[in-house]
């Protein structure tokens, strides 16, 4: 067996195969896990992640191959059995109850009795006590779970598997929906769980936490592992392409040059309301102008208020040289401006209807742009080709498809418009490398077409790499601007209230 240090593997893969419908989604899987130690598991949607992590947490049996757990080799008949045998599964959509307390979604199907009747002190007790032991910090154990936010909700998933005694945790995307401080406490819990001998399965499309956390990282492609790499004997541009198969020159498509910008499209002067406060914002054709700024800083505001989903009340807003009043989304699309909100599943995308019924939202609601319904479906079909949205079908629901051709869907959307100013919130959150560039690449193309955009991002690199100009957030107001060239620091120092260059 595989080792790390002196400890055997707690989980071993050898050569795991799943097919559906007659297609091959794993051919051949060889992976181990010793205890105390990060696996990371990378590649692109599609790639195969999402089906090996049901088949070691016991959701699928595999076809072929076998699962050998703490030494013994296993064919689990469910997720339940799994779990009874010490691997916990954290899905990126948390599965706990809302209205139970923690302490009763921790002990879910084994709360402690005392005769005859839950123990709810016991349970109680129990609970603070395992939380204790996670170095998880203060949590009130006896409040529902839907009055949490979503980092303490996650660490209440990852006590509900510590309290089946887990040796092994399999992390699904764990910092898709977190605030930047809440990445860290994951952080946190992480290296101690690691510390306390515990094997973690960590699947991220965020190549930095991936990174900072892994021992190892796993690559798969097309249902097929690439490699298996110490991380520190790697480089980010090294697993991109083993995950894609080629180059993606660093990411970020080139900068505008000066000389490519052109007059001023959109201009709000003295902007508030609710949660904003005095902004003062020009975008320019053909530049995209980036928003960074800490959770809460306004940076959602400020998209939410020029889209007319909670309006300016003060201030002035100009498109090319015009004042427009823009009081709702409808007014917004009329006017040429577009929105991809950051949260896709609850807003950007109508879930169980088709692909081309998500495609053809925004123009149905206008009633345009082109004369009739087949009219309408030749053209939509065209430009999701153009950005290369993968279906079975335009007829398909939506739901089915990857985070990254959904994304591409919604941005077809909007190509269908020809808007003149497009707002990005978060616009490759949850999504796998190669589509992250596809997405990048339109959003430039957008530009260069004459658009003027302006795009929030959580992701400092991809914030410094795309953005002709940043513009930082802070309590509800810009709090500075700084060029595209800009350093991490500089936009780090404006965002909690240091001046650029000098250590926050």
């Amino acid at each position: 067996m595989t080792t790390l240090g002196n400890d055997p593997s707690l989980l071993v893969l050898r050569a795991v195969s799943k097919s559906f419908v007659g297609v091959r989604v794993l051919d051949r899987i060889d992976l181990d896990v010793a205890p105390g130690e990060v696996h990371a598991v990378v590649g692109e949607n599609g790639a195969g992640k999402s089906t090996l992590m049901k088949i070691i947490s016991g959701a699928y049996a595999p076809d072929e191959g076998s699962v050998v757990f703490a030494g013994e080799t296993r064919v689990f008949r469910g997720p339940r059995e799994a779990r009874r045998a010490g691997i916990g599964m954290i899905h990126q959509e948390l599965t706990l109850l809302p209205d139970r307390t923690v302490a009763e979604n921790v002990h879910l199907g084994h709360e402690p009795v005392r005769r005859g009747l839950v123990d709810r002190r016991g349970m109680l007790a129990r609970t603070s006590a395992l939380l204790a032991s996670m170095g998880a910090g203060p949590l009130p154990v006896d409040v529902p779970v839907g009055r949490l936010g979503i980092a303490q909700r996650q660490v209440v998933e990852i006590a509900k598997a510590l309290a089946l005694d887990a040796r092994l945790l399999i992390m699904d995307e764990p910092t898709a929906a977190l605030a930047d401080h809440e990445v860290e406490l994951l952080y946190a819990l992480v290296r101690r769980l690691r510390g306390q001998g515990i094997g973690l399965l960590y699947v991220s499309h965020r190549l930095a936490e991936v990174f900072d956390l892994a021992d190892r990282i796993t690559v798969l492609k097309d249902g097929k592992r690439v490699t298996t790499v110490p991380a520190a004997e790697t480089t980010t541009a090294e697993l991109v392409r083993h995950m894609v198969g080629r180059d993606l020159s660093g990411y970020y498509p080139g900068r505008a040059a000066p000389g490519d910008q052109g007059p001023v499209r959109l201009a709000v002067s003295g902007g508030g309301n609710r949660k904003l406060r005095d902004v003062n914002l020009r975008l320019r054709a053909g530049e995209v102008v980036g928003v960074g700024g800490l959770q809460g800083s306004g940076r959602s505001a400020l998209a939410r208020a020029l889209f007319g989903v909670a309006p300016f009340t003060t201030g002035e807003v100009r498109l090319d040289g015009r004042p427009v009043r823009v009081a709702s989304p409808r007014a917004a699309i009329r006017a040429g401006i577009a929105y991809v909100s950051e949260d896709r599943k609850g807003e950007g995308i109508m879930a169980r209807q088709s692909v081309l019924d998500n495609a053809l939202l925004a123009a149905r609601a206008i009633g345009g742009p082109w004369s009739g319904r087949a009219d309408r479906t030749t053209r939509m079909r065209e430009l999701l080709g153009a950005v290369d949205v993968r279906t079975a079908g335009v007829d398909q629901e939506i739901r089915f498809l990857s985070g990254g051709n959904q994304q591409k869907v919604v941005l077809a959307r909007w190509l269908a418009l020809g808007p003149r100013v497009l707002l990005f919130d978060e616009p490759t959150r949850g999504v796998d490398v190669g589509a992250t560039s596809a997405i990048h690449d339109v959003v430039r193309r957008l530009a260069r077409e004459g658009a003027a955009v302006l795009m929030i991002s959580s992701d400092l690199p991809e914030l410094l790499g795309m953005s002709d100009r940043i513009v930082v957030m802070r309590e509800g107001s810009i709090a500075g601007e700084l060029s595209g060239g800009a350093s991490e620091a500089d936009v780090v120092a404006l965002a909690v209230g240091a001046a650029p260059g000098v250590a926050a």
